[in-house]
């Protein structure tokens, strides 16, 4: 919940001031420190500018400054009471610093957060944001503060009347979230068809792994190649490969694919592509090959300990 929230706290579009756009290309920079510095310069002669306002806001969010972040976006709701953008925000911030302190204290700012997520939806028929995070806040309360399957799926419904694919979306994650496997299968599959993103394949082949169907999961991923062609899906595929100790040689293959093609932009570090290797070796049982793999992954990363330990495992061999 917390990764999709942060997503969701985005900035917005600005006009065409020039400074507000120079501050907007360090938040896109992740330069948060240096954008709240030029706010708030800026700030000093636009006191009322509400887009700087919200902008400062959403710069303090991503850096996890919760109260001073909430205290801004509330009084943006004060001042814009129809603006459904800044409920949902304010909301969002709130279940933000919930994810982060006590049960108590989470339990305290729950009405605030419900409230405004439910006020947001209220004055926009077609906020997709809002309904999201109403469908993860219904599924991961427990019943006794107000969690409901019942509800969830009613923002589901919702969903699919404004956009098919996020209907789809999120009725596959409702019903997988509640152990229903055949229906989020469906719903998932329906977004493939409708959507054929590569968001829509990664939460199938994501089902499948979970659901312990290695297979599947490679067919839908290669699927997503032949569509997509994008370099991070040699890596999921080895990952699957490696995990489940099936296709070997194609996992290896789509491995060393990935390294030679590797981006940043790709997400996964080579560190995790050399790990998933040294793992296809050790299946193999090519101890060498296992070695001088898991020894880069611990080259390129060595305080995660899970590399250390598969390590001593390869060592044992």
């Amino acid at each position: 919940m917390k990764k999709t929230l942060l997503l969701l706290l985005l900035p917005f579009s600005l006009s065409a001031q020039v400074d507000l756009d120079s501050v907007l290309v360090l938040v896109n920079q992740k330069s948060y420190v240096k954008a709240e510095y030029h706010l708030n310069r800026f700030l000093e002669n636009n006191v009322a500018s509400n887009k700087a306002l919200e902008l400062k806001a959403d710069v303090l969010a991503y850096q996890k400054k919760w109260d001073e972040a909430s205290e801004i976006y509330y009084s943006l709701v004060e001042e814009n009471p129809k603006s459904a953008n800044f409920h949902y925000k304010y909301g969002g911030v709130l279940a933000l610093k919930a994810l982060e302190v006590n049960k108590l204290r989470a339990l305290l700012l729950l009405d605030d957060i419900k409230s405004s997520f439910l006020k947001a939806a209220q004055l926009d028929k077609k906020h997709i944001d809002v309904r999201w995070a109403l469908i993860e806040l219904y599924m991961h309360l427990p019943g006794i503060v107000g969690g409901s399957n019942e509800k969830a799926l009613f923002y589901a419904d919702e969903l699919e009347r404004i956009s098919k694919v996020d209907g789809y979306l999120s009725k596959g994650y409702v019903y997988e979230y509640t152990e229903q496997p055949n229906q989020a299968e469906y719903y998932y599959k329906k977004a493939i068809v409708e959507g054929g993103s590569v968001v829509c394949y990664s939460k199938l082949y994501s089902f499948y792994e979970n659901q312990g169907a290695g297979d599947k999961a490679i067919e839908v991923i290669q699927e997503s190649q032949l569509r997509h062609h994008r370099n991070a899906l040699h890596y999921q595929l080895g990952k699957v490969s490696a995990e489940f100790n099936l296709q070997l040689d194609k996992g290896e293959r789509c491995l060393l694919t990935y390294i030679e093609n590797y981006t940043e932009k790709d997400g996964v570090p080579l560190s995790w592509a050399y790990y998933r290797l040294a793992q296809i070796y050790q299946h193999k049982q090519n101890k060498s090959k296992a070695i001088a793999y898991i020894n880069l992954a611990v080259d390129g990363d060595s305080q995660i300990a899970l590399f250390q330990k598969k390590k001593e495992e390869i060592q044992e061999l």
